[in-house]
């Protein structure tokens, strides 16, 4: 597999903070597997992204009419029409 591309700002993705978010980059890093680069932005500013986070994770797996996977493939397929790697 490829490394990703870098980002437009290198100081965000190199300016990560302690973190989950950064020890997550780590690993992915270490075994080549792709990641969402706004990981990148959660780990520069962890204290003013878990709120993100959280809301991220509640629209996406809280009870909804509809299911979690079917939430995810409506945020792939609108990724891919912006051309976007979700």
């Amino acid at each position: 597999m490829n490394a990703p591309e870098p980002m437009f700002l290198p100081a965000v993705e190199m300016g990560a903070k302690p973190s989950p978010w950064t020890r997550a980059i780590e690993a992915a890093r270490r075994t080549g597997a792709e990641y969402p680069q706004i990981w990148h932005l959660f780990g520069f500013l962890p204290e003013a992204t878990e709120h993100l986070a959280r809301f991220t994770q509640a629209v996406m797996r809280e009870d909804a009419p509809l299911s979690p996977g079917f939430r995810e493939l409506i945020a792939a397929y609108t990724s891919r029409l912006n051309r976007c790697v979700f």
